[in-house]
């Protein structure tokens, strides 16, 4: 439905009441001076609409009628009359024919987009076949009648206001975008600063576009993103992307499309489209409508002026008046302006002015590059360097570049030459103002010199002994801690500046440079006159005259406090460090004698009642991590016989002291008669409350030799291996948490019925554990290893500490008990 159409259905829809009143159909209420009122004002507002969308259709009617008068060579009522006369042969509406005849003699850009519209489409169901009006199962030439109306009555809209952006936002809205779903358009301006000004807008409130008015150059939103990649941007949820712009406050969750306005490579603005609600990826025809719109805005913003005052000031000049700025420039400056190909794109930029300071690289003069295409006259300027891209750029969007050491290329005889140079360029007008400033090498150096000396805090002097004039630079005054304007201190008079301690090798220092004039250094703690005293190096080495007499002496001074009191610091670390190597060494030697009277590495075999058992003790290769592991087997009063294994954590002389208390505590707790679930539970309060910040792992069993049944408990330790008929199986794993985490803990017994012949095995984590492997796993090694370890009690142990493959250097603690 075109605009036009639209208006007269709103109109006979807004008209029904009254007629259904008239007719009596309606039951006749007396009217209200308000209700007269609001009535008046609708009537109105519908009187301009039809009268806006009659003056649009009038337009361009008028456009074909002035296309026949040219084609049939005949008056303009004749026109007229041959334009009706096609209308009822072809039964099209005037709109539709006048944008039919203005497509078939134009050709251009928007009748393009009308036939691509219908080819792409001609499927019925077709890429975009649900995007815009037209679309579904219409008729191909309905929907290029349709594409067409649009186009042309927005374009004949825009021209007859050309001169005035608003108006085209407005004519754009009601004739082209709003038939697409769009509910508000804003016309961009690109000011030469970066900013964007608001040109003209419709369909959002009038307090959100006075909000909008200026954008201040560096602010993200989605014109600006349009503006930096030069190409029509897409935004399927504005929130979503989190862009500010125009209207977000009335549609939050709307889509967005924005598309640079331009012609000639030169971008004037940006067309803003706004749909209500998230917008579905749309069409390349639509895509290509929206874009031919934007074109039409270019038309109106390059014969539109500013309608801002202070817009209207910063008019710019045009190329005359930039030639002339150039030549008052104190640095190189060219002029520059584009060349468009046959299509209107942007093909390269013609040098109009080579200013008066203008030095070429090549070293040609400058009657040889004036009037030159840039990338004829410098075609290294499109390669690694990027210069044309930057100048294209600039051009397009108006934001001006600086850049600061960049590096310039040139070919001389075929030979790249490099030179690097601050750059500035900027848009005036159509042409582009390009200046750069070559960095002199020498003062480059200078300046490369006197950075070096600042951050390496060291000053230079240079002593004339004929004249007697002494030197320094700044930095040497910073030394001595004097102003500029102090006199320098020759090196005679160094000695009173200095510590009295230092006054030995000071006089070395200078008998070596003044009388034996060969160079020479000294250290010395220079005592300046603000009280504070600087670590100091001087090196300094005579210069000889033609008759190799002493003429002159040049050196430095270089401020060392810091190195100084680094090196003391440093030696003062080395000190406390053999203190704590010391401290440590003595301390993993008490722990490991402390853990050797306990348990010893190679202990003799235990026999008990029913029982034989052998230990076998592996401590801790590396001194530092000897640990807590113990393991005691005893023969309790009751005859039953206690079989226990433990693991304190940590290392050192912690650990060995832990594992000593809550060996011992267990030992006096057994002889109770208590079961090992209430042991532990014992144990843990001994841990917590008397064995402070240590945790454990604990493995107790009660043997009872008449019966063979063991009842046993565990404290977050691995659980004990049965070898029975040469098969091997860890114990069930019960419940308990480890000894020392909390005050108050309930453990849980089981009990194990034993064979003759039968080995039990208890051990500590540094036998199976691994930093690769999972528990289960190094578990489930050992219990292979353990079935496969037949004969004596003491070879099954020596098998089982042989292909361990714990990888941790923990101590580790295995005990055997055979069933006899």
């Amino acid at each position: 439905m075109t605009g036009d159409t639209r208006r007269h259905d709103d109109a006979r829809r807004s008209a029904t009441p009254d007629a259904d009143r008239a007719a009596g159909l309606v039951p006749q209420q007396a009217p209200t001076p308000l209700g007269r009122l609001v009535a008046t004002v609708e009537r109105l507002r519908r009187e301009v609409l039809e009268a806006q969308a009659a003056a649009d259709g009038r337009a361009l009617v008028e456009l074909a009628k002035g296309i026949l008068i040219g084609q049939l060579k005949c008056t303009p009522a004749a026109a007229a009359r041959q334009l009706d006369v096609l209308c009822r042969e072809s039964g099209m509406s005037p709109l539709e024919l006048a944008a039919d005849i203005v497509n078939q003699a134009s050709r251009d850009h928007v009748s393009e987009i009308a036939a691509e519209f219908v080819e792409r489409t001609g499927a019925g169901t077709g890429a975009g076949a649900g995007t815009g009006p037209g679309a579904g199962g219409a008729d191909p030439a309905d929907r290029h009648s349709t594409v067409a109306v649009r186009l042309r009555t927005a374009e004949s809209g825009v021209l007859a206001v050309a001169a005035d952006t608003q108006t085209v936002a407005e004519s754009l809205l009601t004739n082209a975008l709003g038939p697409l779903g769009a509910v508000a358009v804003a016309v961009w301006a690109a000011e030469p600063d970066g900013s964007l000004a608001l040109a003209g807008h419709a369909g959002f409130p009038p307090r959100e576009a006075a909000r909008w008015r200026h954008v201040p150059p560096g602010v993200s939103t989605v014109a600006r993103r349009a503006l930096e990649e030069r190409r029509l941007v897409t935004l399927t949820d504005l929130d979503r992307e989190g862009l500010p712009s125009i209207g977000r406050a009335e549609w939050p969750d709307g889509g967005r499309m924005a598309v640079p306005t331009g012609t000639g490579g030169r971008i004037q603005g940006v067309l803003e489209i706004c749909w209500p609600l998230p917008l579905e990826p749309q069409a390349p025809q639509i895509e290509r409508q929206v874009e031919a719109l934007a074109e039409l805005c270019a038309r109106t913003m390059e014969a539109s002026p500013p309608c801002d005052p202070a817009a209207a000031d910063a008019v710019l000049p045009d190329v005359a008046e930039l030639i002339d700025l150039a030549e008052g420039l104190q640095d190189p400056a060219v002029v520059l302006t584009p060349v468009l190909d046959s299509d209107g794109r942007l093909a390269d930029f013609r040098i109009r002015h080579t200013g008066s300071r203008f030095v070429d690289p090549v070293g040609r003069p400058r009657g040889d590059v004036n009037g030159a295409l840039l990338l004829e006259a410098y075609p290294l300027a499109a390669g690694e360097s990027g210069l044309f891209d930057i100048i294209e750029r600039v051009h397009a969007t108006g934001e001006p570049f600086r850049a600061e050491r960049m590096s310039l290329t040139a070919l001389v005889d075929q030979i790249p030459l490099t030179s690097v140079a601050n750059i500035s360029v900027s848009r005036h007008g159509s042409a582009v103002l390009l200046i750069w400033r070559i960095q002199d090498e020498t003062a480059r150096l200078a300046n490369l010199l006197q950075h070096a000396q600042r951050l390496g805090r060291i000053g230079g002097f240079e002593e004339n002994l004929v004249t007697g004039e002494t030197t320094w630079n700044a930095q040497l005054y910073a030394l001595h801690g004097l102003p500029p304007t102090a006199p320098p201190v020759r090196l005679r008079e160094l000695p009173g500046y200095a510590h009295p301690d230092d006054s030995a090798a000071l006089g070395r220092f200078l008998r070596a440079v003044l009388r034996h004039r060969r160079p020479a250094s000294v250290n010395l703690r220079l005592r300046r006159s603000d009280g504070i005293t600087r670590h100091i190096r001087v090196v300094a080495e005579p210069v000889l005259d033609a008759d190799q007499r002493l003429h002159a002496v040049r050196g430095a001074y270089q401020d060392i406090s810091a190195q100084h009191w680094t090196e003391v610091a440093l030696a003062a670390t080395r000190d406390q460090l053999a203190h704590t190597e010391a401290e440590s060494a003595e301390r993993n030697r008490l722990a490991l004698q402390l853990q050797h009277a306990i348990m010893p590495p190679t202990p003799q075999a235990i026999e008990a009642p029913g029982l034989r058992v052998a230990v076998r003790y592996r401590p801790a290769e590396i001194e530092a991590l000897v640990g807590g592991d113990w393991y005691d087997t005893v023969v309790l009063p009751s005859g039953l016989i206690m079989l226990s294994v433990g693991d304190v954590a940590g290392h050192g002389i912690e650990a060995a002291t832990g594992m000593v208390v809550l060996r011992n505590a267990l030992r006096g707790l057994a002889v109770t008669g208590a079961g090992p679930a209430q042991l532990l539970s014992w144990l843990n309060t001994v841990t917590h409350h008397l064995a402070k910040h240590v945790t454990a792992t604990a493995v107790c069993g009660l043997f009872d030799p008449r019966t063979r049944v063991m009842r046993w408990a565990r404290a977050g330790h691995l659980p004990p291996v049965l070898v029975r008929g040469g098969e091997a199986e860890a114990f069930p794993l019960i419940e308990g948490l480890l000894l020392g985490a909390l005050p108050d803990v309930a453990y849980v017994e089981r009990e194990v019925q034993l064979e003759p012949d039968d080995t039990l095995l208890m051990y500590t984590d540094g036998l199976v554990e691994r930093r690769d492997s999972s528990v289960q796993e190094s578990l489930g090694h050992l219990v292979r290893v353990a079935a496969s370890a037949a004969g004596d009690l003491d070879g099954q142990l020596d098998r089982l500490l042989a292909e361990s493959r714990s990888d941790t250097d923990d101590d580790t603690c295995v005990i055997g008990i055979r069933v006899g």
